[in-house]
């Protein structure tokens, strides 16, 4: 999650190449970055409201939590490689983390619900986790002894045997929808930067490709960038491991139907599928996409802004991922586009998920859900 800003103009009508698929739905899903620490009662309350909202897909990360987030009480756990790069060696991994979405990803599946698997973030490099520590945020991306070791990790987390399931990961076509690398990778840095090395992405893409050995029922995707023309690279494109473009735009010019189309056409002439994987409606009244505080949005504001801006990313045939549905109230922290089950808009949001699954899409996901 990033917080920047991009207008972009209308292109006009729908072409031919743009057209959304008649014989494809839509859908939406949410984002929770600390799912892995749910309490048993948080984790069925967060995915009987996500059911009920008829969302398909829950995106979860690997970062260790020892605190409470966004209100919700956290069950501590550590990160995958908490003391130092483990560079494959099987016995450095702490795979707490991959042991509770064990559990987590069992229950989603009762509901409709599959996880999208976000391996690292830019947020832990930057925050000086094992890696961010040994190479900051520059070489980690530019140096061949990070990625060789960064790609071990890639490949433990996918051959993680299911504790309950006993198959690895990889090989969970009806518990995990998609795989990624890392999310927003590189977006500290800039989009000159992001252009600059856009291959760091491919080639993450080609060892989750390849690990998945031919399961071509698990996606490969990017993990989104600052804002829709950043997180879709020409060079993301035209990788062929890569299946999915993953946007991240919080700017309400990236939410226009017509601006989103002109990706849309992109990415159907490449062959490849988009994915409005994380967005959100600011809950005060500053820019949207800069919400650290304010005065607050009235409810009926909000809730219109919601509802306007899901229809227009659906409208343009994009599922989309709301940042984030959580299990308790809004306590209304910092940079807060957060919806908790039960607060004034949630309802709202419901609805526009509902609609989602009976909107026509721009690309055929439908293979790849419950």
């Amino acid at each position: 999650m990033f917080f920047s800003q991009k207008l972009l103009g209308c292109v006009g009508l729908l072409t031919l190449s743009c057209s959304v698929a008649s014989a494809a739905h839509s859908f939406a899903g949410s984002n929770l970055y600390y799912a892995a620490g749910l309490y048993a009662s948080d984790r069925t309350t967060l995915l009987d409201g996500m059911q009920s909202a008829g969302m398909k897909v829950l995106r979860v990360w690997l970062d260790g939590q020892s605190t409470s987030q966004k209100g919700t009480n956290i069950d501590p756990f550590p990160d995958l490689e908490p003391t130092q790069i483990c560079n494959g060696a099987a016995n450095c991994y702490n795979d707490t983390v991959l042991q509770r979405l064990d559990d987590f990803m069992i229950d989603a599946n009762s509901r409709g619900i599959k996880l999208i698997i976000s391996m690292h973030s830019f947020n832990a490099l930057q925050a000086g986790d094992v890696y961010g520590r040994e190479y900051g945020t520059g070489y980690f991306y530019e140096q061949a002894y990070p990625q060789q070791a960064f790609d071990a990790r890639l490949q433990h987390v996918m051959n993680h045997v299911h504790t309950t399931l006993g198959k690895p990961w990889k090989q969970l076509n009806d518990y995990i929808f998609a795989f990624e690398a890392e999310n927003e990778a590189m977006i500290g840095k800039g989009q000159q930067y992001i252009e600059d090395h856009q291959q760091w992405q491919c080639d993450r893409a080609n060892t989750i490709k390849n690990e998945l050995a031919g399961n071509t029922g698990i996606l490969v995707i990017t993990g989104g960038e600052s804002w829709m023309d950043e997180s879709v690279q020409p060079g993301f494109l035209s990788c062929a491991s890569l299946d999915a473009i993953s946007i991240h735009a919080y700017g309400t010019g990236d939410y226009a139907t017509s601006a989103i189309q002109t990706y849309v056409q992109r990415a159907q002439a490449a062959g490849k599928k988009l994915l409005m994987e994380e967005w959100g409606a600011c809950y005060f009244t500053t820019e949207n996409n800069n919400c650290p505080s304010g005065s607050v949005l009235s409810t009926s504001t909000r809730n219109q802004n919601i509802q306007t801006w899901a229809s227009q990313i659906t409208a343009a045939g994009l599922p989309w991922l709301y940042w984030q549905v959580l299990p308790n109230a809004d306590p209304h922290y910092g940079q807060d586009y957060e919806i908790g089950i039960g607060d004034a808009s949630w309802g709202t949001l419901e609805s526009a998920a509902q609609a989602a699954l009976s909107a026509n899409a721009a690309f055929d996901f439908t293979e790849y859900l419950l």
